[in-house]
């Protein structure tokens, strides 16, 4: 990781989240965390090893500390960033999430990110998750494409300049009609989850603002990709929970946009558990909603694993740094 190159991009996508680019939030503590670690592994001249799990952890920190979710940090980092859910790494992730989350909470409020009701579980909602993971699934193969395409396809040399002007310029022009494109999404997720949002303007938000988020990243946006993700899980399961009610009436659509997110995230994170995690820690709700929440977290994954084995973050990565960050996951025994 160049360190001033990896903290010029993270202070750049501070400045264009802020402007109302459609780009997640968490990317710029995310890399800081990242290049912190990396220096840090320099001066202590750590093994390869030793490195890429400090620097996972540094970016699951980073995570952490952008949602207060110590423990879905951790796990994001070991089981997304590292790939490898082993005993022996879960200590320093643990301490690291955890140390970053307490100092973010000087100058952030230790308060969930989603504030929703307490939703029940039901047959009518477990039956839904069955359905719509596999859906979740299959949509979230055609996010991570969508995002592998506008990530390949970023303009060079003097285009790099005027690319992202002219993005943000159609972004502005259509967030006339559609304010809720700006931003990372998580105003629009929120109120998804608690059912606030009409049919008709979660039909329009679940093609507008993927294609959204793809126009920046592809004009060259530096940026996360957590939120965007969420918000897209959370327009495709609102539109599958109001179809849904005219099958089985009483579902709520806001429970059915929590349990989508939570579908699209795992699926195109490659990451179940990790999500699950994050879920609970960004509503601040444990066990109301589990069973169909897991549900649907494992048929979408699986379905999505099947179909493309890439995750969102794999999916911008070069042929050869995906090989790279094989081998370090599968590492051949010693003899062979």
């Amino acid at each position: 990781l160049p360190p001033l190159r990896t903290l010029g991009s993270a202070v750049l996508s501070v400045l264009v989240v802020g402007m109302g680019a459609s780009i997640g939030r968490e990317g710029a503590p995310k890399q800081a965390g990242a290049v912190v670690a990396n220096v840090l592994s320099d001066k202590g001249a750590f093994s390869d090893e030793q490195r890429r799990l400090l620097v996972a952890c540094g970016a699951g920190a980073g995570m952490a500390a952008a949602y207060g979710v110590p423990l879905g940090g951790a796990l994001f980092a070991l089981e997304v960033m590292r790939g490898v859910l082993a005993l022996r790494m879960v200590l320093p992730a643990l301490l690291t999430s955890l140390i970053a989350t307490a100092v973010s909470w000087v100058a952030l409020p230790d308060a969930p990110t989603y504030l929703i009701p307490q939703y029940l579980n039901s047959a009518s909602i477990i039956s839904w998750a069955l359905l719509a993971g596999p859906i979740a699934g299959v949509a979230s193969v055609g996010y991570v494409r969508m995002i592998a395409w506008a990530d390949r396809n970023k303009p060079k040399g003097w285009r790099r300049v005027l690319a992202p002007v002219l993005a943000l310029g159609v972004l502005g022009l259509l967030s006339i009609s559609f304010p809720q494109l700006l931003g990372n999404g998580k105003d629009i997720a929120q109120l998804a989850f608690v059912g606030r949002v009409t049919p008709v303007l979660l039909l329009a938000l679940l093609f507008l603002k993927p294609a959204a988020t793809g126009l920046c990243l592809g004009s060259g946006v530096p940026g996360g990709l957590f939120t965007p993700s969420l918000t897209f899980g959370a327009l495709l399961g609102g539109v599958l929970g109001h179809a849904w009610s005219w099958l089985w009436p009483g579902v709520p659509p806001g429970l059915c946009a929590v349990i989508g997110a939570a579908a699209i995230v795992a699926a195109t994170t490659q990451g179940p558990i990790s999500t699950v995690v994050l879920m609970m820690e960004l509503t601040g709700r444990d066990r109301s909603f589990i069973v169909p929440l897991l549900l649907a977290v494992t048929t979408s994954t699986l379905v999505a694993r099947t179909i493309e084995p890439r995750s969102i973050y794999d999916a911008r990565l070069t042929k050869e740094q995906i090989e790279a960050r094989q081998r370090a996951r599968d590492p051949l025994p010693p003899h062979s």
